[in-house]
């Protein structure tokens, strides 16, 4: 316990430090500072590695997610897939018009109505999607039969990889994505879910704010966390993670922030980690962009970080 609390104690002037509020960090706050700077510490040690706290966990998952679908993170690159911008954009288009197709399904075509309709527009917006393939979507979503699905897989390394799927036919789309699994070193398996907790993501335009600056603007906000990512077009982003009630509450106080906002959403975010070597990395990364290309995939999460 006395360890316990001198290493709470040290890190608690470390992060306030970090911070430039030394002085002036409430005590609450001054809590949820160390209960971040606990768990990326947890995550990024190294098993001999001398203690040190650092300010900003980097999120190294393949993860996915509206702002970010494809992957485009740390890891995307392993192995230098490099697809033609209009291929690329395509795929976009192609995702996107599904996600409009599941919202309006879920929650009516109406955006003043239906906040999810709502954030994925937002999102088309921000994506410059053509306003005809948005109409388009709207309309089709009613009259094109579909039914959405969420498969739990294992892949390379023993990493947890949720897919959703929206298809008229949910065993031509269950075999297709057992294929690629199966070729990539991966299987459809139950138990993936339990190692995601559904959470509200807000990203937010990196616009050169520091690590230490994301942090702070992430306890101002009421967020719990607060990752360093890049969307697909390679372009610094954070997003920032909060529960799912109070989504709607930390992006305004971003924005009363100064904070230039892009999206929010629910996602699954991972809490368990799988640690995966180089090579198990690239198989990974390969399985991912496999997913993405099978027309019936919506979207792809996965827990996979590299070891150090």
């Amino acid at each position: 316990m006395i360890l316990k609390q001198r290493q709470h104690d040290i890190l608690t002037k470390v992060v306030c430090f970090g911070v430039k509020h030394t002085a002036h960090v409430p005590g609450e706050r001054r809590g949820m500072l160390v209960n971040i700077m606990l768990r990326a510490f947890r995550l990024s040690r190294r098993a001999s590695a001398v203690f040190q706290c650092p300010v900003l966990h980097p999120c190294r998952a393949l993860h996915s997610s509206p702002v970010s679908w494809a992957g485009h993170n740390k890891w995307s690159k392993v192995k230098d897939i490099k697809i033609p911008k209009d291929a690329a954009r395509a795929r976009v288009i192609a995702k996107y018009t599904m996600m409009i197709r599941i919202a309006v399904r879920e929650g009516g075509p109406n955006p003043e109505l239906n906040v999810g309709l709502a954030q994925i527009l937002e999102q088309c917006r921000n994506k410059n999607l053509p306003k005809t393939t948005i109409e388009g979507a709207l309309k089709g979503a009613k009259s094109k039969p579909g039914v959405q699905y969420l498969y739990e897989a294992t892949g390379p390394g023993g990493c947890k990889i949720l897919i959703e799927v929206l298809t008229d036919n949910n065993m031509r789309s269950l075999n297709e994505v057992k294929r690629i699994m199966t070729k990539n070193g991966g299987a459809l398996r139950e138990g993936a879910r339990r190692n995601f907790d559904r959470k509200g993501v807000v990203a937010a335009s990196r616009d050169g704010i520091s690590s230490e600056k994301a942090l702070e603007l992430a306890i101002e906000a009421g967020a719990e966390d607060v990752q360093e990512m890049e969307d697909e077009e390679d372009r610094p982003i954070l997003q920032f993670i909060c529960d799912m009630t109070s989504m709607k509450a930390v992006r305004s106080a971003l924005e009363s922030l100064g904070v230039h906002t892009l999206s929010s959403s629910l996602e699954f975010v991972s809490h368990t980690p799988s640690l995966l070597t180089q090579t198990q990395l690239e198989t990974a990364s390969t399985l991912l962009e496999a997913l993405h290309d099978c027309p019936d995939v919506v979207r792809v999460w996965d827990n996979i970080h590299a070891q150090t």
